[in-house]
């Protein structure tokens, strides 16, 4: 499925309420938006031992046909697809996040995208509580609901993402870019699914950005950010499997 038919484009524009459109900055930012508002981050099958697998058929058919998310391999590695399909110059990065207590993780773990268009913009709808457009790679500052950003090249060859955390830049991943093909990952979506040290393998998260904030469930905990205001609630086991399907459109099946 590494090049798809016009059907399947158009299916995912329509899981994303999104048309098609020529390949500009603006059309980029437009589907970014779009994505990280329509389909939520999610490691559900990570928790369920469901294998997920570098595979752009399976991935599709989860997130656009069963309407799921997924984590950074499958929700990039099928945005990739479809920019691709569109007609963006785009290509992988591998990334290696930096944990809030200011040491790296596993090394080139996270996949990201870069589109090249007047310049190359990291383009990332993977990582959770994030930008929701994409970002030059010459230290613009950017900012959205989410928060503030920029891109900072931090050496020769490596480039920070960074967030503004009240005063304080804090570093998200550093990166290269150094073109990455979809299998290249393949250490990095095992390490991810069965290894302790994993962010994934230890409870539920999903989360989605809204036009005002962001909605998390991790495990039985609702957060709810809207304008820079919190609010949590704890659930039951009922009323979580009514929020993951009423508010982030998740049922889970077998065929999930």
């Amino acid at each position: 499925m590494e090049s798809g038919d016009l059907m399947e484009v158009k299916q995912y524009l329509q899981r994303i309420h999104a048309t098609l459109e020529e390949p500009t900055v603006q059309y980029l930012s437009a589907l970014q938006h779009l994505r990280m508002t329509q389909v939520p981050f999610e490691n559900l099958d990570v928790i369920r031992n469901v294998p997920i697998y570098l595979n752009l058929e399976r991935i599709y058919k989860k997130i656009v046909k069963n309407n799921r998310g997924g984590y950074c391999y499958e929700v990039n590695g099928l945005f990739h697809w479809l920019l691709k399909n569109i007609g963006f110059n785009v290509h992988f990065v591998a990334a290696t996040v930096m944990r809030p207590n200011g040491e790296f993780a596993k090394k080139n773990t996270h996949v990201a995208i870069i589109a090249t268009l007047d310049q190359p913009y990291l383009v990332d709808v993977g990582f959770g509580n994030s930008q929701l457009q994409p970002v030059t790679l010459d230290g613009r500052i950017y900012e959205d609901v989410s928060g503030i950003y920029k891109v900072e090249q931090v050496s020769e060859d490596f480039y920070d993402l960074k967030r503004k955390d009240n005063s304080t830049w804090r570093t998200l991943y550093r990166f290269t870019l150094q073109a990455r093909e979809f299998v290249d990952f393949h250490e990095g979506v095992v390490f991810n699914q069965v290894s302790n040290h994993s962010t994934f393998t230890h409870t539920d998260l999903v989360t989605i950005a809204t036009d005002t904030g962001r909605i998390t469930l991790q495990d039985h905990t609702l957060t709810t950010t809207t304008n820079g205001n919190k609010t949590e609630v704890l659930l039951s086991p009922v009323e979580k499997e009514r929020v993951l399907e009423d508010t982030f459109g998740i049922r889970l099946t077998n065929d999930s």
